[in-house]
C-alpha cells in the first residue's frame, strides 16, 4: 500500500492530455501546484500534489470541463491477491484514517482496457460492502463516499468524494436511453446538458410550458424535440428539413434561415445551438446573442480541434466572457454524449 495525495479524475478516453492540462492550470491558480500522471486512452488522470485534501476542497467538480468525476486519492494498492483483496483494502483505510463513508462505489475506467473489469467491480462491490459495515466504515450520515478504482485485477486506487461536490453517477456517467421518437442521437446531448449543467431547481424555474426558444442549426430536430418535451415553443432555424412529427402539436416554427445571421425580434427564454463550425466563431456568435439580449439563457456546443483542445477551450470561453461583459454565469463540460466537443450553458447572473 502506498499513501497518495492528490486527485483521481475520470474522463473520456483520449482526452487525458486535456484534463491533465486543465488540472495543472487550475491547481496552480489555487496555490496547489502539482503534476499529472496518465496514459493515453486510459480514461483517467492522476494529479499529485502536496495537499490533496486542500486542493479537493478548493477545486469544485462543477468547474472542471474535462473531468466526469473528481475523487480525492487515499492510497494505491498494487500486487493484490485475487483470493483476498478486501484485507489489504481495509488495512489501507485504517492506516489512512479515512472514513467512515456513506457508501462505496467500485469502478473502472470507461475505456477499452477498463470495461472488461465491470464484472469484477460488481462482484467485489457486493463482497466489500458488508465487510466495510462490519468494520464500522459505512455510515449513511457520513459526508464522503468511498471509491475503489480498479486498473486491473491486481491494481486499484482508493479514493473518496464529497457527495455534494462530485458527480452523483458511477464513473460520472448519467445513463440515458434513446427515445424511439427522437429525431437523432443528438437529443441525448441536450437531455444530458439539462440534467448536468443546471440544477433541478433551475430546471423547474427555467423550463416551463409556454416559454419560447430558438434552435440554431436545428435539422433534423433532435434538440427541438427535447425542448418540445419540456413544453416550450420552438423556432427551428435551418435550411434543412425537420422530422415531420415535430409539427404534430403545433409548437414549432421552421424558418429556412442561416443560423449565423438570424436573430429574433423579441427576447426569447432560451437559445440552443449545435452547429458544426469553428469553435471560436460559434463562441463569438453566441456572445452576441447574450450581449444583445436576444435570449435569457443558452446551451451550445463547441466542436474542438484535434490538438491543443484545452487551450482552444480557454480561448473560446475567455472571448465569450470578454464580449458579453458584465457578470456571466458560464458552465462548460465535456458530456458523456459529447464527442470531440464540449457543451456550454450561459446566462447573465442577474437575469437568469
Amino acid at each position: 500500500m502506498a499513501a497518495l495525495s492528490g486527485l483521481l479524475c475520470w474522463c473520456r478516453a483520449g482526452f487525458e492530455p486535456e484534463l491533465a492540462a486543465e488540472l495543472g492550470d487550475r491547481a496552480a491558480l489555487l496555490g496547489h501546484p502539482g503534476y499529472a500522471q496518465t496514459n493515453r486512452d486510459s480514461g483517467y488522470v492522476l494529479f499529485h500534489c502536496e495537499n490533496g485534501a486542500a486542493l479537493d476542497d478548493a477545486l469544485s467538480w462543477r468547474e472542471l470541463v474535462f473531468a466526469r468525476q473528481k475523487l480525492r486519492l487515499i492510497a494505491e494498492l498494487s500486487d493484490l491477491d485475487p483470493a483476498d483483496r478486501i484485507t489489504p483494502l481495509i488495512a489501507a483505510l485504517r492506516e489512512s484514517g479515512d472514513g467512515p463513508f456513506n457508501d462505496v462505489w467500485v469502478e473502472h475506467s470507461d475505456s477499452d482496457e477498463g470495461r472488461p473489469l465491470s464484472g469484477l467491480a460488481r462482484s467485489f462491490g457486493n463482497a466489500l460492502r458488508p465487510a466495510l459495515k462490519r468494520e464500522g466504515l459505512l455510515d449513511p450520515k457520513a459526508r464522503r463516499r468511498l471509491h475503489v478504482a480498479f486498473i486491473d485485477g491486481r491494481h486499484a486506487y482508493l479514493a473518496s468524494a464529497d457527495r455534494d461536490d462530485s458527480a452523483p453517477w458511477p464513473l460520472g456517467i448519467p445513463r440515458l436511453r434513446m427515445h424511439a421518437d427522437a429525431p437523432s442521437r443528438s437529443a441525448l446531448k441536450l437531455d444530458e446538458a439539462l440534467g448536468v449543467l443546471i440544477t433541478p431547481e433551475e430546471r423547474e424555474a427555467w423550463l416551463q410550458p409556454g416559454m419560447r426558444a430558438a434552435d440554431l442549426g436545428a435539422a433534423p430536430g433532435g434538440w427541438t424535440w427535447v425542448l418540445l418535451r419540456q413544453g416550450l415553443s420552438v423556432i427551428a432555424i435551418d435550411n434543412g428539413p425537420l422530422r415531420p412529427h415535430l409539427f404534430d402539436i403545433g409548437q414549432v416554427t421552421h424558418l429556412r434561415e442561416d443560423g449565423f445571421s438570424w436573430h429574433p425580434q423579441e427576447r426569447l427564454d432560451w437559445m440552443v445551438c449545435d452547429m458544426v463550425e469553428q469553435p471560436i466563431r460559434v463562441a463569438e456568435r453566441m456572445a452576441s446573442w447574450l450581449r444583445e439580449g436576444w435570449c435569457r439563457r443558452m446551451i451550445f456546443n463547441l466542436k474542438l480541434p484535434m490538438k491543443k483542445r484545452w487551450l482552444e477551450t480557454q480561448r473560446c470561453l475567455d472571448l465569450f466572457r470578454a464580449q458579453c461583459g458584465g457578470e456571466v454565469d458560464l458552465r462548460a463540460r465535456q458530456l458523456y454524449h459529447d464527442r470531440e466537443e464540449i457543451t456550454v450553458f450561459a446566462a447573465y447572473a442577474n437575469t437568469r
